[in-house]
């Protein structure tokens, strides 16, 4: 399968200052709109250099707005189903013959709670499911704030799914998709012990990790986590961070968006600087793995607390 990862920032301009930030709330259809038509075109350039399957970045609809507390971004939530971008993902995954990954900001028309979410669809532009972020982080770095949990809250397991889901655990679905098992794990949930194992349980052969990351630990441990991930349960992993800074914040993204697998990290085959394209071998997954380990197979998990 050859996919591609999308490593991008907001392009609406021009962005007010921070004190005039309110300005934005008649226009927040004119961000959103004017950012997924951006990934659009960044799905179509994948295509064109033969992608299969493209994941956008997390939050992809708008800028990252979790740098501060202001209540208007609530305002970016959307139907993550029948909502205009819904719409556009599914028709472009349509005309494309591509699957796409689009995390978006989800309002729930059932709860009117608000989640992180990905929208995972089909190369026939069906929706196979939603995946809400797991962990929200709430803190700062030496960079900046993220107070996440403003503006959303931690995944309910309850998220719509399609009957085309594999494996059964509700917080950590898996979708047989047109070119592989795909899963997804946004940002934070990366860190935590045990998300990649239930995806790779589930039976996952790809899981995508959309971010929005920045500071010097998270840097550092962007290029240790996905690669011993991919080591130890035998899958292969996509991370993509924004790249670049986005105003009025002024708050820099460092971007090395990858795809790793058990044998280590593939070639970025794309010369585009928002994008990277890389062939995975997901029948690679099947063999016997060469270090000789059979970690699911050794594990003891009644021993551990």
């Amino acid at each position: 399968m050859r996919a591609a990862l999308t490593q991008t920032v907001n392009v609406y301009r021009p962005m007010p200052e921070l004190s005039r930030i309110s300005s934005l709330e008649d226009r927040l259809e004119e961000v959103r709109a004017l950012n997924v038509a951006h990934h659009l075109e960044l799905a179509r350039a994948a295509r064109d250099q033969g992608a299969e399957l493209i994941c956008f970045g997390e939050l992809f609809t708008g800028p990252y707005f979790a740098l501060t507390q202001e209540p208007l971004w609530r305002g970016l939530a959307e139907d993550p189903l029948e909502g205009p971008t819904a719409r556009e993902v599914r028709a472009a995954a349509r005309a494309l013959s591509m699957v796409i990954v689009a995390p978006l900001y989800e309002l729930c028309p059932k709860s009117g709670k608000r989640f992180n979410t990905a929208l995972v669809v089909d190369a026939d532009g069906e929706p196979l499911g939603l995946y809400r972020k797991t962990h929200i982080p709430n803190g700062s770095n030496e960079q900046g704030v993220f107070s996440e949990g403003f503006y959303y809250e931690r995944s309910d397991g309850q998220a719509w799914q399609s009957d085309r889901q594999v494996g059964t655990n509700p917080f950590f679905p898996v979708y047989q998709t047109a070119v592989g098992r795909i899963g997804v794990a946004i940002c934070y949930d990366r860190h935590f012990e045990g998300v990649a194992s239930a995806l790779a349980r589930g039976g996952a052969q790809l899981v995508v990790s959309p971010a929005v990351t920045f500071g010097l630990k998270s840097e550092r441990l962007w290029e240790l986590e996905f690669p011993v991930d991919a080591c130890r349960h035998r899958v292969f992993i996509g991370g993509s961070n924004r790249l670049g800074s986005e105003e009025p914040w002024a708050q820099p993204f460092f971007g090395k968006s990858y795809f790793v697998g058990p044998e280590g990290r593939a070639e970025d085959l794309c010369g585009h600087p928002e994008l990277v394209v890389s062939d995975l071998d997901l029948t690679s997954l099947e063999g016997r793995d060469p270090s000789g380990w059979a970690l699911e197979r050794d594990r003891r998990g009644e021993i551990y607390s």
